[in-house]
């Protein structure tokens, strides 16, 4: 299926690693230019020798941290008219209610969901000048279903639901459509590590430890398993396709059906 992105130019924040690396791969391997973001220049040098290998094109890359306004506001001054915009750059943290300072429940909100927010203000006067734009935010189902042993997350990815809907709603009737993708528990780098060292310490393999933990902490997983990035990236770029022009406001699920919810 030819997703016709080709020559688009997109940005995927927080994209060296994990969820955002498979969608910045996947979107070069759909003809689009993508813009590869880490905060290391070294990181990002590292992401895109690895798309270059693995697909045979060039990606664009910008080192900076993009939780900032300066490094923002630099990216699309280098970069103007971004066409499509994926808010990927994110982080989490186990840590019970009452460890969470005032500090960290600021710095979740500024990285998952200022972020994002200041980036589509900044790209959406070339999207509304063009009539056509998509921007995606990459939450999480932990965004419907709070987990309490990390709920300054899951209130950092809910928020981002809500800017989703109330974008797209503020641009009713133009070519740019909003949406919100929401990854259930996914072998990202950093969940891969983390798993791989609980199962270490409990003495069971990645297999043995991944069984126990969607039948005890995820038992509404209906595939039973962890989700690759690329499965998730595979419906963040159609997401961000021309063929999805009918799809604005959602809250997309690639959950493995986590959620236990029809609609």
């Amino acid at each position: 299926m030819d997703l016709q992105l080709t020559n688009k130019l997109a940005l995927v924040s927080g994209s060296t690693a994990g969820i955002g690396f498979a969608i910045a791969e996947a979107l070069v391997r759909e003809g689009a230019r993508v813009i590869v973001n880490g905060r290391s220049q070294a990181s990002v040098d590292k992401a895109l020798a690895s798309i270059k290998q693995s697909t045979g094109k060039e990606a664009l890359g910008f080192a900076g941290d993009l939780s900032t306004a300066q490094a923002a506001e630099e990216l699309v001054g280098k970069h103007p008219g971004i066409e499509i915009l994926i808010n990927n750059l994110g982080i989490y943290e186990p840590k019970g209610f009452k460890d969470i300072s005032d500090t960290e429940w600021s710095r979740f909100f500024d990285i998952n969901v200022t972020s994002g927010v200041r980036l589509a203000r900044l790209c959406l006067p070339a999207m509304k000048k063009a009539d056509w734009g998509r921007i995606l935010f990459v939450s999480s189902e932990s965004g419907i279903q709070i987990p309490p042993e990390m709920i300054h997350y899951g209130v950092t990815k809910a928020a981002q639901i809500a800017v989703a809907r109330g974008l797209a709603e503020s641009l009713a009737g133009t070519g740019i459509t909003v949406n919100s993708l929401l990854p259930g528990p996914t072998r990202s780098r950093g969940v891969g590590e983390f798993v791989e060292t609980m199962a270490k310490a409990e003495g069971k393999s990645f297999a043995e430890f991944e069984k126990e933990f969607f039948d005890k902490v995820r038992p509404t997983s209906l595939i039973k398993r962890f989700a690759t990035p690329e499965e998730v990236a595979a419906m963040a770029v159609y997401l961000t396709s021309p063929l999805a022009s009918a799809t604005t406001g959602a809250a997309v699920r690639v959950d493995g059906g986590v959620v236990k919810s029809a609609f």
